[in-house]
């Protein structure tokens, strides 16, 4: 097992339903990724925003988006991944999607439809969580709006073996909610006892709704790693598995539940 992860994300603003753009820009910054990076995180859907208009963005698993990101994976030897809008036997979805540097590629779907934003209206929910093995590591992923159901997202542990170690969510997370935004990455890294990446866009989208961005990660006790706002910035943060061991063993709540 790998013993420390460096995990980067990158908070920007997003081009409004415009792919090839968003395209251009995200090749530009991984031309800035530091070269011992493991892992790189984008915000929920990176290629258009936070679009209800999957009819003319989404795209299958075999598109010019996923051969993309399976190029760069390939090209800087790490992992990419977020979400965009895909469409599988007549269904879109809004979907999670890890991509590999040797080709391999999981997905999933996000659960929870932001039903203030008619997202249930154009998208279909996921039916299941997954749990993505990386080099040693057990990762989970979720998308935006399931922050908000913590039993979609709770950590079980069985004979000292944990579901995962690391929760991943890329957003669009307005600012005018931002505080709920923070409060639940923290309280979502406390209750399961893993480290937590947050990643959201900044800037004003196509409905006028601004993004201050706050991207965050924290540790298993809710310690902040890094947090930022407003700004355009790659984050890096390294992921001690020593110290999530030390932190579960010293202080095992999972396992009174």
């Amino acid at each position: 097992m790998k013993k420390i992860l460096k995990i980067a994300s990158i908070q920007t603003n997003l081009h409004w339903e415009d792919k090839l753009k968003n395209v251009n820009m995200f090749t530009q910054y991984f031309e800035q990724i530091e070269k011992d990076t493991d892992i790189v995180v984008l915000p929920e859907m990176f290629t258009t925003g936070f679009s209800m208009k999957p009819e003319k963005f989404a795209e299958r698993m075999s598109g010019d988006t996923m051969m993309w990101l399976s190029v760069m994976a390939q090209k800087y030897n790490l992992v990419i991944c977020g979400s965009l809008i895909l469409k599988e036997q007549n269904q879109f979805y809004n979907r999670f999607v890890w991509v590999q540097a040797d080709g391999e590629i999981k997905h999933y779907d996000k659960k929870h439809l932001f039903s203030l934003g008619k997202e249930h209206e154009h998208y279909t929910a996921g039916e299941n969580n997954i749990t993505i093995e990386y080099k040693g590591w057990k990762i989970r992923p979720a998308i935006c709006y399931d922050l908000r159901f913590p039993i979609w997202l709770r950590n079980k542990v069985v004979e000292n073996i944990y579901d995962y170690d690391i929760l991943i969510i890329p957003a669009n997370w307005p600012e005018r909610r931002n505080t709920a935004w923070k409060t639940l990455l923290q309280a979502r890294a406390i209750e399961n006892q893993a480290y937590i990446i947050g990643v959201n866009r900044i800037g004003t989208d196509g409905n006028d709704i601004y993004h201050s961005g706050d991207s965050m990660s924290c540790d298993a006790l809710g310690e902040i790693l890094y947090q930022t706002a407003h700004e355009e910035k790659i984050n890096y943060a390294l992921y001690d598995y020593e110290k999530l061991y030390d932190i579960r063993k010293n202080l095992p709540f999972l396992g009174d539940e």
